[in-house]
């Protein structure tokens, strides 16, 4: 059995099949956990563990060997209340038999509306709603826990398939030539495209000595919303999927979501959060360089156009573009 095998927990996930893919690449053998079979081939040098994670003893047996544990297990965000917790407690103890490495990718909800523009590892956490202290929850109880454990902490994904604030929210009418940005578009807002935070955690996975807990920042894209919108019209553009009038511009009717939030589950939570978009932040990356050197990054027009060739209607005219040599 290879020295270099990582088990990683929820892996029917978009970060959990970004981070498959990521080490299977690195020539890890990867463990992917989930409660059902994959519905696609897993790459070569991966297996699939097909159990829950509530049955933490069968899926240690299965995982004997592993030396890191990447948990990205996320519950669905109007029941974070009821499983973050117990879910994350259940990962955290499969981690404790292995005696494995537990590395938990980490957001901004920390820091609350009072963050700072740039945000450090060492930054005073002062959440401002239950998902935030949810989180410091989780990293207070890492920190403490008899286990190695980094927590490597970035923005918004996108990429790597669906489920993100870029392709269900900003480019979701991309095909009707409309874009729509959540908050001013002068704030700037952090950033992460998931295939390059993936590779993060192989990079850190494979540090020769690590502390017993350690807390890392992934820089990714610092983008105000007008930079970002116009970086997604170039990369349309790129493969001919721009209306030719222009893309026209929309926001997000808050007030309205506010209003109905009582009705519709989804938009009370997505309210609660809305000060990411007004809030000016950034991460710090520098410690991660430091830690693990410069990692390689997608430039950010690669990243969107690989992004926009995955988003469901736009993506067959995407890819007729692109076999047109547009």
């Amino acid at each position: 059995m290879t020295d270099k095998t990582v088990l990683v927990l929820g892996a029917a996930g978009r970060f959990g099949a970004a981070a498959v893919e990521a080490f299977a690449a690195a020539g890890w053998r990867v463990l992917a956990q989930a409660r059902r079979a994959p519905a696609q081939p897993l790459p070569v040098r991966a297996e699939a563990v097909s159990l829950p994670l509530a049955e933490t003893d069968a899926i240690v047996a299965r995982a004997a060997g592993a030396r890191a544990v990447v948990y990205a297990v996320n519950p669905v965000y109007t029941r974070w209340n009821q499983e973050l917790l117990p879910l994350f407690r259940q990962g955290l103890e499969v981690a404790r038999k292995l005696d494995a490495r537990f590395m938990l990718p980490g957001n901004v909800y920390n820091y609350g509306e009072s963050m700072p523009a740039l945000l450090h590892e060492d930054t005073a956490e002062r959440p401002s709603n239950a998902k935030g202290r949810l989180r410091c929850e989780m990293e207070a109880g890492l920190r403490a826990a008899p286990v190695a454990a980094v927590v490597i902490r970035a923005g918004d994904f996108f990429g790597a398939g669906r489920g993100s604030w870029l392709d269900q929210a900003i480019a979701k009418d991309l095909a009707r030539g409309k874009l729509v940005y959540p908050g001013p578009l002068d704030r700037v807002h952090a950033w992460a495209y998931l295939p390059d935070f993936a590779r993060a955690f192989v990079a850190v996975a494979e540090q020769a000595a690590a502390p017993k807990f350690q807390r890392l920042n992934f820089a990714g894209y610092p983008l105000t919303g007008a930079a970002l919108l116009a970086a997604i019209e170039a990369a349309a553009a790129d493969l001919g999927l721009a209306p030719a009038g222009g893309f026209r511009r929309g926001s997000l009717p808050w007030g309205l979501m506010r209003a109905l939030g009582p009705f519709v589950p989804m938009w009370r939570e997505l309210a609660r959060m809305s000060y990411l978009w007004r809030v000016p932040h950034a991460l710090d990356g520098a410690a991660l360089e430091r830690a693990v050197g410069r990692l390689p990054a997608t430039p950010l027009a690669a990243a969107l156009r690989r992004t926009l060739l995955d988003l469901g209607p736009a993506a067959g005219l995407a890819q007729r573009a692109l076999s047109s040599g547009a």
